[in-house]
C-alpha cells in the first residue's frame, strides 16, 4: 500500500479525523493515558437480538445502550422519534405571539448569534416565516464591534427600523438590559437559547428553551434545534390538514439539514433526538434544494460522495464562520437563505477565501501563544490553567486557538485580545470541567460572560485580567486533581487483529455519525510486532506506513504524524496500538486499514 497525494484524498473520514487529531498531538512526547472499558458480559446476547458483531455490541454497551430496544433505535434512527415540537418549554406562547404578528402584519426581526449554531437557526426561522408571508428580516451583531448576545445599541437600531417584534437565536437568555431595554422601546421579545439560565429570568413575551423544564427530554439540544422546533410549531399552525403543504413540507425537510450543521458544529452530545436529527440531516444534505447549501458544498469539494459529521466539522462548519471571524456573518445568512445559484457561489467562494485567511491568522496567534505560555512557565505541571491576552491578536479567531491550546497542554483555557482598554475572548475547557461554572466564580472581575461547560466567552477591563487570571487558577487548583489534566486515550476494547473481518469492520458505520458523545471507537491490541519495516511516507516524510502482526491476522496501518518513531519500532520487537480501524479501497482492492491513534512501548 503507497500513500501518495492520491490516497491521501480517497482515504475515509476516519483517517481525515485521525490526520487532524495526531496534527495537533506532539509526537515524541509521552503517550496519552489509556482508559481500557472492561470487556462486559451482554455485549454477546446483545449481539444475537441486534445481529450485529459482539465487537460493534461492546461499543453500544460503552455508550450505555444495554438493551435491544434502545439499541436499535440507535443504529437506525428514523425522524418520527423527534420530540414534537410543542414538547419544547415555551413554545405554545412564542407560536400564538407568531401568529398574530403574521396576521397583523408587524415587522419581525430574527437576532441571531454570528456562530453556525446562530446562523443556521436565524436561516430556519427566516425562511419558514417568509413561506408564511411574514414581514420579516433578520439582524447578526458583528464579532468584534458587538460581540455575543443581544446588545443594547442593536435594540436601539432595530427599534429605529420599526421592529415590533425580535426573536433571538442562540442568544438572549442572560441579556437582562437588552430585554428591558426592548421593551421600553415598544419592542416584543421572544427569547430561544440553550445556554444556561441563571435563576431570574429575562422579561420577554415568550422564552423557548429546553432548560426550562427539568422534564424535557433533551436538555442538550442546538441553537439551531431550538429554533427548529419553533419553525415546526408555527408550520404546524398554519397548517390545513394532518400534513404539511407542498412548499412547508420541502423546506422543512431541508431545515434538517441545516439544523444537523448547527448541531455538529455546536459540540453537542449526538445522542437521544441530536442524533436522529443529525443523521437524517446529514443524508440529506446531498440532495438539498437550497442553492446556497449546494454551493457551500461543491466549493468545500465534497460533491459526488456521502457527507458525515467530519466533513460538517471540518469542511463546511469553518468556511460558514469564516464570514462571522474574518468579517461578517450577515453573508453566511445570505448564502443559507439565497434563491440564486451565481449568487450563492460568489458567496461560497468569498468564504472559502475567508477561510484561509482565517487558518493563516490562527497558525500565526497559535505558535505565539505557545511561545508566550513556555516563556511565562504556564506549561508546569502545577499550573492547571491557561490565560493569554495581547493586543496584537484577531479575537475572531481565538476561540479555534484556544481548543488548540486545550489540545496542546490539556488545561482550560482563556484567550483575550485587548483594544481600547477592554479585553474579548474564548475559553475552551477539558473533559469534565465546567468552564462556565469556573468563569462564574471570578465573574466580579468581568464585564461580561456567558457559554456553556466547555466553551465560554468573556469580556474584562484590560486592568483586571491578571487578577481574573489568578483567581481562575486558584479556582481550578481547587477543582482538579493532577490525573484530570492528563489527557485521556478512551479504548472501546482490547482485541486480537483477528476479530477486524471486512463485514465487522464494516459494520462499525452504523454508529455514526460520529461527535460529542458518541466519538469513532477506538479499539487497542497488546504485544504486537512488525510484519514489515515501517516506511516513512507523505511530502515530509512525517507519515508512517507499518504492518502489524499478533499471530492471529497481520493488518496494515498508517500513523499520520507518526514519523519520529520509525526508529523506535525498529528498537523494540513487541509494542502496544491504538486504532480506528477502516476500510481502505484504492485500485478496486477493499481491505482493512487500521489509522493509529498511539502507540506504546513496553
Amino acid at each position: 500500500m503507497q500513500v501518495s497525494a492520491r490516497t491521501q484524498k480517497t482515504t475515509n473520514p476516519a483517517a481525515l479525523q485521525a490526520l487532524r487529531e495526531t496534527k495537533k498531538a506532539r509526537v515524541g512526547s509521552p503517550t496519552k493515558k489509556w482508559v481500557i472499558r472492561p470487556p462486559d458480559d451482554r455485549s454477546v446476547p446483545l449481539a444475537k437480538s441486534l445481529k450485529v458483531s459482539p465487537l460493534l455490541a461492546q461499543v453500544l454497551i460503552n455508550r450505555g445502550i444495554t438493551d435491544v430496544q434502545a439499541g436499535g433505535i440507535f443504529l437506525r434512527p428514523k425522524l418520527t422519534e423527534l420530540i414534537e415540537p410543542e414538547k419544547m418549554p415555551g413554545i405554545e406562547t412564542a407560536v400564538r405571539r407568531l401568529k398574530q404578528a403574521i396576521r397583523d402584519r408587524e415587522k419581525i426581526y430574527v437576532y441571531g448569534d454570528y456562530d453556525v449554531d446562530g446562523i443556521t437557526g436565524v436561516a430556519i426561522l427566516w425562511q419558514v416565516l417568509t413561506l408564511l408571508g411574514a414581514r420579516v428580516d433578520y439582524y447578526i451583531p458583528h464579532r468584534i464591534d458587538e460581540g455575543y448576545g443581544l446588545n443594547a445599541e442593536a435594540v436601539r437600531q432595530l427599534a429605529k427600523a420599526g421592529s415590533q417584534l425580535l426573536i433571538t437565536v442562540d442568544c438572549g437568555i442572560t441579556d437582562f438590559g437588552s430585554a428591558s431595554l426592548a421593551e421600553e422601546l415598544g419592542i416584543e421579545l421572544i427569547i430561544t437559547d440553550h445556554h444556561q439560565p441563571e435563576e431570574k429570568l429575562p422579561r420577554a413575551a415568550a422564552i423557548v428553551h429546553p432548560a426550562l423544564e427539568q422534564a424535557y427530554p433533551n436538555q442538550d439540544s442546538s441553537g439551531a434545534m431550538v429554533a427548529f422546533k419553533l419553525a415546526w410549531a408555527i408550520a404546524n399552525e398554519f397548517n390545513v390538514g394532518t400534513k404539511l403543504q407542498p412548499a412547508l413540507r420541502e423546506f422543512m425537510l431541508n431545515a434538517t439539514s441545516l439544523a444537523a450543521m448547527g448541531t455538529v458544529a455546536d459540540i453537542v452530545q449526538l445522542c437521544g433526538e441530536n442524533r436522529v436529527l443529525t443523521s437524517y440531516g446529514l443524508k440529506a444534505l446531498p440532495e438539498c434544494g437550497m442553492p446556497g447549501i449546494q454551493a457551500l458544498i461543491e466549493t468545500a469539494g465534497l460533491t459526488g460522495q456521502g457527507l458525515d459529521s467530519f466533513d460538517i466539522g471540518f469542511r463546511l462548519a469553518p468556511m460558514l464562520n469564516a464570514a462571522g471571524r474574518m468579517g461578517h456573518a450577515r453573508l453566511a445568512v445570505e448564502l443559507l437563505t439565497s434563491d440564486s445559484e451565481l449568487r450563492s457561489m460568489k458567496i461560497a467562494e468569498y468564504l472559502k477565501e475567508q477561510n484561509k485567511q482565517r487558518q493563516q491568522c490562527e497558525r500565526k496567534i497559535f505558535r505565539q501563544a505557545c511561545e508566550m505560555i513556555t516563556r511565562r512557565g504556564l506549561n508546569h505541571p502545577d499550573r492547571k490553567s491557561i490565560v493569554l491576552a495581547s493586543e496584537d491578536w484577531h479575537g475572531g479567531v481565538l476561540g479555534i486557538v484556544a481548543s488548540r491550546i486545550v489540545d496542546k497542554f490539556y488545561r482550560p483555557t482563556i484567550m483575550l485580545c485587548i483594544e481600547n482598554e477592554i479585553a474579548q475572548g474564548s475559553g475552551r475547557s477539558i473533559p469534565g470541567f465546567c468552564l462556565l461554572s469556573a468563569i462564574r466564580e471570578c465573574s466580579h472581575h468581568l464585564k461580561k460572560f456567558g457559554g456553556h461547560k466547555m466553551a465560554a466567552g468573556v469580556t474584562v477591563e484590560a486592568a483586571n485580567i491578571e487578577q481574573f487570571a489568578a483567581d481562575f487558577e486558584a479556582h481550578t487548583k481547587q477543582n482538579l486533581c493532577e490525573d484530570d489534566v492528563v489527557d485521556k486515550l478512551y479504548i472501546d476494547a482490547l482485541s486480537p487483529l483477528r476479530e477486524f473481518r471486512i463485514a465487522a469492520v464494516s459494520e462499525l458505520s452504523l454508529l455514526g455519525p460520529f461527535g460529542a458523545g458518541n466519538p469513532r471507537p477506538i479499539f487497542a491490541t497488546k504485544g504486537v510486532r512488525l510484519a514489515s519495516p515501517p516506511r516513512k511516507v507523505g511530502v515530509r516524510g512525517d507519515h508512517l506506513q507499518l504492518a502489524i502482526t499478533d499471530n492471529t491476522a497481520s493488518i496494515r496501518c498508517i500513523g499520520f504524524r507518526f514519523g519520529k518513531l520509525e526508529k523506535k519500532l525498529l528498537e523494540h520487537e513487541f509494542f502496544n496500538v491504538a486504532y480506528q480501524p477502516q476500510i481502505n479501497t484504492y485500485n478496486a482492492n477493499t481491505s482493512v486499514e487500521f489509522v493509529l491513534s498511539d502507540i506504546q512501548f513496553e
